[in-house]
């Protein structure tokens, strides 16, 4: 059975409302921020309620749902995620259907919505559309930043629970080298952009074993600071393309990375994130449901981005059925497969045995 889940889960969601708060404190002097960023407070505090009263019922309903609404993109990154799941193109998830989950979701008691893709903002009038009906939601849009024009900027600004989190891999040479050349310089113009129209907006920074101590140092963190950025995510490498095994984080910089974030959430006025974070205080990955699941494109409902495996659809079963998946529940059963190894996902490394499960069914 799974380990102390009670007590983790009690523990995940303090820390979602911790860093909500924290956030609201760094935006405390600019009403047109704390306000909507007061209401996202409040309501996780309720959702956190309704997650308790539908566990003592039996459903375990995560706070965080990662959702990647397209595999479209405007760049061909290397490394990428989305292009290492190995999948043929599908279908993506209709307007309606999307609107339809995200709507599930939030009844359901989700606190936040991590918009991915592919570029997310492919659909950025689905995503306004979606925040405008949730204000009480959370949307972290993970974006690569470049279809960010002024017109975007503009709509983003009047929509406050929209976060976006642009993605950097550390000074120019080391983003243009993985995104392309001149993407840094134009990366810039978008932080900028976002920063005169007051836009709490983040960076997101793929973590290697090669570029770690650079994009940890403080030169780093304080150029971003700097253009405007008010969170940090550092997303652990996941080694997605063979042979790239080395650039997984070694255990002493995970060990390291968790002492800097904690040290720089003291120091500066922004918070500092890392993903999947410290596992051993979890008891083990948050996947699979222990604190986020995620959507594919097509909809399928998945442990984790990088583990696309699943036994169910949400174009054809509602969530609440979709969440009592025997493939999310038998991995949550035997947390000993959520412990980290050294590949740097535990689900993508023992992907044989959770191909076996889903083959199952």
């Amino acid at each position: 059975m799974e380990d102390k889940p009670r007590q983790y889960r009690e523990t995940f969601d303090a820390t979602i409302g911790e860093t909500i708060s924290q956030a609201v404190r760094i935006i405390a002097s600019d009403p047109a921020l704390v306000i909507p960023g007061t209401v996202i407070l409040h309501h996780q505090r309720k959702a956190a309620a309704v997650r308790k009263q539908h566990e003592q019922e039996g459903l375990i309903v995560p706070p965080v749902m990662i959702a990647s609404i397209t595999s479209r993109c405007n760049l061909a990154c290397a490394g990428c995620y989305m292009h290492g799941r190995g999948e043929k193109p599908a279908e993506e998830l209709s307007p309606a259907v999307l609107a339809s989950v995200v709507d599930q979701a939030a009844e359901l008691g989700v606190s936040i919505m991590v918009i991915a893709g592919g570029e997310p903002l492919v659909r950025q009038e689905e995503i306004l559309a979606l925040a405008k009906t949730h204000p009480a939601i959370l949307f972290a849009v993970f974006t690569n930043g470049l279809l960010i024009d002024d017109g975007t900027a503009e709509k983003i600004a009047g929509c406050r629970n929209i976060v976006p989190v642009i993605s950097f891999e550390g000074f120019r040479e080391d983003t243009d080298t993985r995104r392309g050349r001149g993407v840094y310089d134009r990366l810039l113009s978008v932080c900028d952009r976002l920063r005169r129209r007051n836009v709490f907006f983040g960076c997101s920074v793929t973590t290697t074993r090669e570029n770690f101590s650079r994009v940890s140092g403080d030169a780093f963190i304080r150029q971003m600071l700097h253009c405007g950025a008010r969170a940090f995510a550092f997303v652990e490498y996941v080694p997605m393309a063979p042979g790239t095994e080395n650039l997984v984080l070694t255990h002493e910089q995970k060990k390291v990375l968790q002492a800097v974030l904690a040290e720089y959430n003291r120091k500066f006025p922004a918070l500092f994130l890392g993903f999947p974070g410290d596992e051993e205080y979890y008891g083990g990955c948050l996947a699979a449901g222990r604190g986020f699941v995620h959507v594919s494109p097509s909809g399928d409902l998945e442990p984790c981005p990088a583990a696309p495996y699943s036994d169910a659809n949400l174009a054809a079963v509602p969530l609440e059925k979709a969440l009592q998946s025997r493939l999310l529940a038998r991995l949550r059963e035997e947390p000993e497969i959520l412990s980290e190894t050294e590949g740097g996902c535990a689900l993508r490394a023992n992907r044989a045995w959770v191909q076996d499960l889903v083959g199952r069914e």
